[in-house]
């Protein structure tokens, strides 16, 4: 059943290495380390009791895959596979799974399964993750079609089921090209909010039974008695991790950010004016044994937070999130035997089932309240990720603009149609821009691509450009290649103050001809001379240093280029890095504008993400100066 990808000795030791090398981590990574601590091979809600397939790792882990976005430092994905590998069997099979319990609790942790195929593209994973979706194929639903919470729970939606099911199967669908099943996935947070919510005070009701026959629903609308604060944290985490993979142009996307900002306005009425927490029956602090609530706090903060970084709700909400932060900073975070500890997370709420739990007030205050519980610590690590990007989104409301024209290589999806990939904002494998993406959302900025030639009109609505390895006709049967009218749009758009990345390759791979066209119009000649031709990974042959007071790369200090084709210039542009007498990275002042070549596409993920290069390559850290500097005026 184990099939590890390292030892959870050595992932162990990786993590405490480093604990004693820096005390002073964030507290996303000292939570995650608490974490990984207490889980260091499989899961079990107790540490010590048997291992269960268990939605609540998954909070953990998509906490984890946060925090190695956020950082590039590969033990933490490293830690999400060998984590997941214990249960992932090499046929797909997943240990202690059972699809016809129709429980959908147990689809949460296809999240990180599919970040591992997206990843890795190994076909257990694949394999893994379509069992969950056939799971959904044929979970049973209240008539109008909203999912059970379990087979055991009939005709019962509870809050907590959007996040259990939503979020995975928006990027299923985003995966495999299931384009009509984004309208699936709006309905279930539309029907939701239809059924749960109290028009007085825009609150949601923990469950619904359509059937209103449990003893907990009310006989007229089918509703539990009272406002839980977690459930309320899982059906506002539901919509901005499901936003995440939603078409920009599916309606579906307006529907779920409409009922988002509803629910940002009620739930910050309820927000404790002192800490900035919620208690555990939101709506009622002063009644009886109420208290401020640890899971629910950290999930209603990250999803004000990411909601506000992305822009489905105001800017004023910012104030919000940083108030409900430091209340859980202060309120619920120990440091205790060298370790970072989660207090005051209630261990488990839920409605009906035996002995029964019929939704009082009185039966939430009878749940026990605990340490380390793992969907609060989830929760915080999740919270925390969002939290410590807040301060770095300088970038809000600019655009960065992906092409997909000059480079338009196509490829069949795991979902059987042809699309684009190498160096695309989706692509999570090794060609792909995902990593380089996410630093500029981190920044504020939105992605975006542009599929044709580009226009006045197209570059008007961004603030950068990317051009990337354009193609030539062994790329491309039919190659879009630069022309004179594409160098004059280009020109009068960075002379008005945008910012250009032009990313070239190796002549055998790239079509420098016709790029240079563009190029030279800045000062730029990509020649066909390459250096840094690395063999059989000896990565020092690819080692560039940007020197000190490097304007652009200001805390990198050793990047890796490989194969790259040397620049020559001529005013404006001057160089930025060179090696042996050759210039590897130049800029230009343009006008306005600005623009950076380089002699290969270099910031793919392969190069980014910590998973192939040795730590002593600032790859990661090159990406986060690069997107500044392109990002800042």
């Amino acid at each position: 059943m184990k099939n590890y990808f390292l030892p959870a000795a050595v992932i162990a030791l990786a993590f405490s290495q480093q604990t004693i090398a820096q005390t002073t981590l964030p507290l996303s990574q000292q939570m995650a380390e608490t974490a990984i601590k207490m889980w260091p091979d499989s899961f079990s809600v107790k540490p010590g009791n048997k291992a269960r397939w268990s939605y609540d790792q998954g909070v953990i882990l998509k906490g984890i895959e946060g925090i190695w976005q956020n950082t590039g430092d590969v033990r933490y994905f490293n830690y999400i596979q060998h984590s997941l590998d214990y249960y992932v069997k090499d046929d797909g099979s997943i240990y202690d799974y059972k699809g016809s319990d129709y429980n959908i609790d147990h689809v949460n942790n296809g999240k990180q399964i599919l970040l591992l195929y997206r990843v890795l593209g190994k076909e257990k994973y694949k394999k893994a993750a379509q069992l969950l979706r056939d799971q959904l194929k044929t979970h049973p639903r209240t008539n109008e079609g909203g999912f059970w919470h379990k087979k055991v729970y009939p005709y019962q939606m509870w809050l907590d089921g959007l996040y259990m099911g939503q979020p995975f199967y928006a990027e299923y669908a985003q995966v495999f090209n299931e384009d009509t099943t984004f309208n699936d996935i709006a309905n279930q947070f539309i029907y939701m909010e239809r059924h749960a919510r109290d028009p007085k005070t825009g609150l949601l009701y923990h469950g619904w039974d359509e059937s209103k026959q449990q003893q907990w629903a009310n006989k007229e609308t089918g509703l539990s008695p009272n406002f839980w604060g977690r459930a309320l944290g899982w059906y506002g985490m539901a919509m901005v991790d499901a936003l995440d993979y939603f078409p920009e142009k599916h309606p579906g996307r307006d529907s779920i950010i409409g009922i988002l900002n509803r629910f940002a306005t009620a739930i910050v009425k309820v927000q404790d004016p002192a800490s900035g927490l919620w208690w555990d029956v939101v709506d009622k602090p002063n009644q009886g044994k109420n208290y401020k609530e640890a899971s629910a706090s950290c999930m209603l903060v990250y999803t004000l937070a990411k909601a506000v970084r992305l822009g489905y709700i105001p800017e004023s909400f910012a104030a919000k999130a940083k108030k409900g932060y430091e209340g859980i900073k202060k309120e619920f975070l120990k440091t205790e035997n060298g370790q970072l500890n989660l207090h005051g997370t209630v261990a488990v709420s839920g409605l009906g089932g035996n002995p029964y739990r019929d939704g009082s007030f009185e039966y939430y205050m009878r749940e026990p309240v605990i340490v380390n519980d793992p969907k609060g610590m989830g929760a915080f690590i999740n919270c925390a990720v969002e939290m410590e990007m807040m301060p770095q989104g300088f970038a809000k409301k600019k655009t960065v603009l992906l092409d997909r024209y000059f480079n338009s290589e196509k490829r069949k999806t795991p979902g059987g149609q042809m699309d684009y990939w190498h160096y695309t904002w989706d692509e999570r494998s090794h060609p792909g821009f995902q990593t380089f993406g996410a630093i500029f959302k981190r920044y504020g900025a939105k992605l975006a691509s542009l599929d044709g030639a580009p226009t006045a009109a197209d570059l008007k609505k961004a603030n950068v450009y990317i051009i990337v390895d354009p193609d030539h006709i062994r790329d491309n049967p039919t190659p879009n290649y630069v022309d004179d009218k594409d160098v004059k749009v280009i020109q009068e758009w960075v002379k008005n103050g945008g910012s250009l990345l032009l990313m070239a390759n190796d002549s055998n791979n790239c079509d420098l001809k016709h790029f240079n066209k563009l190029a030279n119009a800045f000062g730029f000649t990509f020649t066909d001379k390459s250096v840094n031709m690395v063999k059989n990974d000896h990565y020092p042959t690819g080692s560039v240093l940007p020197g000190a007071n490097n304007p652009v790369f200001k805390t990198a200090k050793n990047m890796f280029l490989k194969e790259v084709s040397t620049i020559t210039i001529k005013a404006p542009a001057k160089a930025n890095a060179t090696k042996d007498g050759d210039i590897i990275i130049a800029t230009a002042q343009y006008g306005k504008g600005k623009v950076l070549a380089v002699g290969d596409p270099w910031l793919y993920n392969e190069y980014v993400d910590g998973r192939k290069l040795p730590a002593e390559y600032d790859n990661y850290k090159a990406a986060e100066d690069l997107a500044k500097w392109l990002l800042s005026k």
